[in-house]
């Protein structure tokens, strides 16, 4: 059973195409950097590149208001950790694309785990589908619980995560030391930010005073449970943002049963589409820059 649940909460959160990374140039001479970088991460979301579907869980991912929590700038290197079906993937490309440099940390299509191949493969496929938005994107192999390193030390600017810490939980069972997975993550992270850098999570909320790995089995971490695990990295938490809260959310059933995946089907449906989507947690950690 264990197993079956983290395949599934996987299936959402894991993608990949298999790239080395690669440096890019600076941008290209004569450029500048937009006046106005809100309006270009506004253009950006409302870009027809974005998916429909995608486009929307807008009212309850609040991407606008996410990025600008976390400090998001145009020039800046990004790297994103498990980016999944790309939902973040079409808005940062795009954002980034002249000025910056956006690096998606996912596992290789060359795993040993038949899943991870797969999710690779669509993954890689969408990049490739529309070079006029993803050509810039690059990639870097992450094949948790194994392989987690995110680049050289100190250089990205932002790190962000997006709904992935509950799989982590899941992959500490094959760990004989607790938190071992997780902790991994945070380290990675804290070695490739700049000093000053921040670490951006967004995080599906388990109640507070919850077991950890019971609130995983439901697709949850505890926000205190995060927040430990990222100063023990050497972190400091510098803000919480309630933007992607819902408070219909009590945190009592699997987050799969809420929209969009609705894994019940018919039963109840019309009582988890009231709800929405889960009440999640954005959480902004910064680099001591000494």
């Amino acid at each position: 059973m264990a197993t079956e649940v983290f395949v599934k909460a996987a299936f959402r959160t894991v993608a990949a195409s298999v790239m080395l990374v690669v440096s890019l140039p600076p941008a290209t001479a004569g450029t500048t950097i937009p006046k106005d970088p809100g309006q270009a991460l506004e253009s950006a979301i409302e870009g027809p590149q974005r998916t429909p579907a995608f486009k929307l869980r807008d009212k309850y991912r609040h991407p606008r208001q996410t990025l600008q929590f976390l400090g998001i700038r145009p020039d800046m290197t990004v790297i994103e950790v498990l980016p999944g079906s790309g939902w973040y993937t079409e808005i940062l490309a795009p954002f980034l694309r002249e000025h910056g440099r956006l690096i998606e940390a996912a596992p290789p299509v060359t795993s040993a785990n038949p899943f991870y191949r797969k999710m690779g493969s669509a993954y890689g496929q969408k990049l490739a589908g529309n070079p006029g938005v993803f050509g810039k994107v690059e990639t870097t192999p992450y094949e948790p619980p194994g392989y987690m390193p995110l680049g050289g030390p100190a250089s990205a600017d932002l790190v962000v995560t997006f709904l992935n810490l509950h799989d982590f939980v899941y992959l500490n069972a094959h760990h004989e030391t607790t938190d071992a997975v997780m902790q991994s993550f945070f380290r990675a992270a804290y070695q490739v930010l700049k000093p000053g850098g921040v670490l951006g999570v967004v995080e599906h909320r388990a109640s507070a005073g919850g077991d950890v790995a019971g609130a995983a089995l439901n697709g949850r971490v505890p926000q205190a449970y995060a927040v430990d695990q990222a100063l023990q990295a050497g972190f400091t938490l510098s803000g919480t943002s309630e933007v992607n809260a819902n408070p219909k959310d009590d945190g009592s059933v699997p987050v799969w049963y809420l929209p969009p995946t609705l894994k019940l089907g018919d039963k109840d449906r019309e009582k988890y589409l009231a709800i929405g989507e889960s009440d999640d947690m954005t959480l902004r950690f910064v680099k001591p820059q000494n």
